[in-house]
């Protein structure tokens, strides 16, 4: 098997002219020939005993060709791309056969390939880093969520319900003097002020006693997700039947013994302020990265392939439903429930894939320029992760995992290392929180949008992460 001609025959697209030899095209019809001889009834012969040439004689010299070639093609294919040195990307590949025949197999197939980049600067690129410092109200706020998650919920005798009050209450609601579905429910724990039910409906219950039934008189939103109900003014007829408290610990150092290693309130504070420190310390180092990132695809020009988009998108799909099938929730029921189809759900993915393409293929190109390569040490600490985090024999991951992937990650890793190194990066006071943000125009985001514009939309892995795909590889060699 060889790569007789290589010819570029459109934007990103690359004709492979590719000869599988007379002694391996022989090897491989004769394996299609033992895998199928077996369910041949030809006269005069056992069933699976009939000789090839008979069989040849009978149906055609060519009866086992196609399975021949689907059987070696594969391979011969694989083989071809390397010997070309193309970066060729996972698209659809169109065959046209040449010939075939004893003599072998001449065919050729069309790829796509990984577009050409021209960046602008990489080096000496400028970005603010907020000074990272904590105040004795984060402190004190972060105790306070201690203490909440510490609290025991008491009965409240003797007053009315209060915001913050956990009640417990039946309810019955109608719209247009209708029973709806959904509306009713007995013995429900609603916290008030949790925004938990629709606009007005906890205030409402605000200043009752245990014992009352009231109405509660609310619209449902314009937007609401039951298009029945949008908008539509509705009555709840309530019965209150407990108002339930938190009652919090008090900050000493008995607590301090209670929810961590340390015997002392002095010392937990200490730990909290610390801990806060290196959190805002890792959120300026990585807004710093997301700067340089965008400096960096401001010079960036290239023809993307649209199949590279559409592999990022079907990434990050799978990642989200990993994520729900971990939360116990199906993607065809997430759909439903947010009433969107699949071209809208992936859409919703498109405008962070892009980024993420463009992000990747600038920091290939920033490797490439400066001959960036990772170790053989690092190679080998990447596989030992991998081998740790499934716990699959290191031979199979290697096999499931190709070292040119596990070095191209490396690469990127190691390339917006080399750009945080050549930048200029210059310390600020932190932003003023109180001061009036800018406007937003744009439409809310969508549950999927906002999962496809998280942190890795934003910058890649420092390191090259083990990924789902890649995990699932791995399994399957095992």
């Amino acid at each position: 098997m060889s790569l007789k001609a290589t010819n570029k025959v459109d934007t990103n697209r690359h004709e492979l002219e590719i000869v599988i030899d007379a002694a391996a095209f022989e090897v491989a019809v004769q394996n299609a020939y033992k895998n199928n001889v077996g369910k041949m009834n030809i006269p005069g012969f056992r069933k699976g005993h009939a000789p090839r040439g008979i069989v040849e004689k009978m149906f055609g010299k060519d009866v086992f060709y196609d399975e021949a070639l689907n059987d070696i093609y594969p391979e011969a294919v694989e083989s071809a791309i390397v010997e070309s040195g193309l970066d060729v990307i996972e698209d659809k590949i169109d065959f046209e056969l040449v010939s075939i025949g004893p003599e072998g197999v001449d065919f050729k197939v069309k790829v796509t390939v990984k577009p050409e980049v021209e960046l602008g600067d990489y080096k000496g690129l400028k970005a603010d880093k907020e000074k990272a410092e904590v105040t004795d109200a984060e402190v004190a706020d972060e105790l306070a969520r201690l203490q909440d998650r510490n609290s025991r919920v008491v009965s409240v005798e003797g007053r009315a319900a209060e915001k913050g009050d956990i009640t417990v209450i039946d309810f019955d609601g109608y719209v247009d003097d209708k029973q709806f579905e959904g509306g009713k429910a007995e013995g429900f724990s609603l916290e008030l002020g949790s925004g938990q039910f629709i606009p007005g409906f906890e205030d409402q219950v605000v200043g009752h006693n245990v014992g009352d039934e009231f109405d509660v008189n609310v619209s449902f939103p314009e937007d609401y997700h039951a298009e029945e109900l949008a908008g539509k003014p509705a009555v709840f007829k309530i019965k209150l039947h407990e108002i339930k408290t938190r009652e919090l610990p008090v900050v000493d150092d008995e607590f301090a013994k209670d929810v961590s290693e340390f015997d002392t309130v002095d010392e937990l504070k200490a730990d909290i302020s610390k801990k806060i420190l290196e959190r805002k310390t890792e959120q300026a180092d990585n807004d710093v990265e997301g700067q340089l990132i965008s400096a960096l695809l401001e010079g960036f020009k290239a023809e993307i392939p649209e199949a590279m988009v559409e592999n990022r998108i079907n990434d990050n799909v799978r990642d989200f439903e990993y994520r729900l099938n971990s939360q116990g929730l199906k993607l065809d029921d997430y759909m439903k429930y947010t009433g969107m189809d699949e071209k809208a759900f992936r859409d919703g993915f498109r405008e962070a894939a892009e980024r993420q393409v463009k992000v990747r293929l600038a920091l290939e190109k920033v490797a490439q320029l400066e001959n960036i390569v990772p170790t053989e040490e690092e190679l080998a600490a990447e596989y030992d992760k991998f081998q740790k985090a499934y716990n699959v024999d290191i031979d199979r991951i290697k096999a499931a995992i190709p070292e040119r992937e596990v070095s191209a990650d490396l690469a990127v890793g190691k390339a917006i290392d080399f750009i945080k190194a050549s930048a200029v990066i210059t310390e600020v006071a932190k932003k003023d929180e109180k001061a009036p943000a800018a406007k937003k125009t744009a439409a809310k985001k969508t549950s999927a949008k906002k999962a496809a514009d998280g942190e890795a939309a934003e910058k890649p892995a420092k390191k090259a992460a083990p990924k789902k795909a890649k995990a699932e590889k791995a399994e399957k060699a095992e």
